[in-house]
């Protein structure tokens, strides 16, 4: 993982990938929620093997086209915000990051100008 140790220990869960969808890094908090699924294990493994249908022909479309896809979900009893975003390396397509939030039900919206 990053050499930045806030990254380790940030209590969203962070999962990075490379271009085919092979995951190159997990934090702390990603690594446990997929403890049940290998954890750290699951480095070098494919996302796209870690989804059922038909989020994974879903997760490969946003791939593919390279959008962001964001939206919240119910596990466990807790929402979550979850965030999937391509990153860049040198302006070069490098992956995709996924980052996962716990959020309260009731999230204040407020509009700034």
């Amino acid at each position: 993982m990053s050499d930045h140790p806030w990254v380790r220990g940030f209590p969203g869960g962070i999962t990075v990938t490379d271009q085919t969808g092979a995951i190159l890094e997990l934090n702390d908090a990603a690594a446990a929620a997929f403890q049940k699924e290998g954890g750290l294990k699951l480095l070098g493994s494919n996302v796209l093997d870690c989804h059922p249908e038909p989020a994974r022909t879903k997760l490969r479309n946003v791939m593919a086209r390279r959008d962001a896809n964001v939206y919240t979900i119910e596990k466990k009893g807790r929402k979550k915000l979850i965030y999937q975003s391509p990153w860049y390396r040198d302006g070069q397509y490098a992956g995709f990051v996924e980052l996962s939030l716990e959020i309260p039900w009731e999230v204040p919206h407020f509009i700034r100008e």
